[in-house]
């Protein structure tokens, strides 16, 4: 299975569930970012150690040291829409997105992607053309200084709720691959 989240925006939190899980089941994933991130990197060397666990005895050092890690970390150039479009690049189907940014996930759903945002809600062909809208309008009423620019913090109810979709959407795949 295979998950390509944009890591700019990703809760240190949510960064976590994804990781464990990723560890655990052996999946590869795709953190894109405009900064290497520590955590991404800590856990990238803690699945290489489990993938390598098995083979110790078997395989001779330069065997092993040739099983590398499911987990990848991009580091892509400040700048507008870089890891978005870097994400969308290289994304393929069947795969899950994380993003908060719904045009990028506009974009990886039209690729066949499964999508859901950093708060736990899933997108869909039928669902995200309404949200780009909703987004646009919301966007156009900030410019004009009717509605703040802020959003809700991560509380635990939202926490509850991006693992449970997440867990979900991460089982759909893993029945179809």
């Amino acid at each position: 299975m295979k998950l390509y989240i944009d890591a700019d925006s990703l809760p240190l939190r949510h960064r976590s569930i994804i990781l464990r899980r990723i560890i655990s089941k052996g999946h590869q994933a795709w953190f894109v970012a405009d900064r290497s991130l520590s955590d991404v990197l800590l856990a990238i060397d803690e699945d290489k150690a489990k993938r390598r666990g098995p083979f110790r005895t078997a395989l001779p050092k330069e065997e092993l040291r040739k099983i590398g890690s499911g987990i990848n970390m991009i580091v892509v150039e400040s700048g507008a829409n870089a890891a978005d479009d870097k994400l969308a690049e290289i994304a393929s189907a069947p795969a899950l997105a994380i993003s908060h940014d719904i045009p990028l996930l506009s974009r990886l759903i039209q690729k066949g992607l499964l999508a859901m945002d950093d708060r736990g809600n899933e997108y869909t062909a039928d669902n995200i053309a309404k949200r780009l809208s909703e987004r646009d309008v919301n966007s156009y009423f900030r410019e004009m200084g009717l509605f703040p620019d802020k959003q809700n913090s991560f509380d635990e109810k939202t926490i509850r709720l991006f693992t449970q979709t997440f867990d979900r959407l991460c089982s759909k795949l893993e029945t179809i691959g």
